[in-house]
């Protein structure tokens, strides 16, 4: 994998769990320059949730995940954007976050708005992980 597609992984990682009002907002900024915009698909589905069994070594379907699907192209590129939960203007704006960074259009303000939506990432995980340890039982103790 190039340098450039490991990072277009690591911006739609980032996006794909961005906070809905912010993205809604940037990309709203971003199509005032973008012009015609063809929606490819625009979507709800499911998916398969895929998981390894670290003990069996073997990989099952956990279950269903609901997620919404947005492909798009303009400028000569195609954005995609793929979140869960049903809200389809999330999912686009996703996909002209994308389709604006792979145009090379915005280029700092894409990577500052991404960057910022990683340090939240980061900061809300690490809650996360520290509530959950908070609860932790240590079963030695009994």
């Amino acid at each position: 994998m190039s340098e450039t597609q490991s990072r277009h992984a690591q911006i739609l990682n980032t996006l794909a769990r961005a906070s809905i009002p912010a993205s809604k907002s940037f990309a709203e900024e971003l199509l005032d320059n973008i012009g015609d915009v063809e929606v490819v698909q625009n979507r709800t589905g499911l998916v398969m949730l895929p998981m390894h069994d670290t003990v069996e070594g073997t990989s099952f379907h956990l279950g269903e995940v609901l997620v919404s699907e947005a492909h798009i192209k303009a400028m000569g590129k195609e954005g995609y954007g793929m979140r869960t939960g049903r809200d389809l203007e999330a999912s686009m704006a996703m996909a002209v976050i994308d389709v604006a960074w792979q145009a090379g259009m915005a280029i700092d303000r894409i990577e500052a708005f991404v960057e910022r939506q990683a340090k939240q990432q980061e900061k809300d995980d690490d809650d996360q992980m520290r509530a959950v340890e908070a609860t932790r039982v240590n079963m030695e103790t009994f």
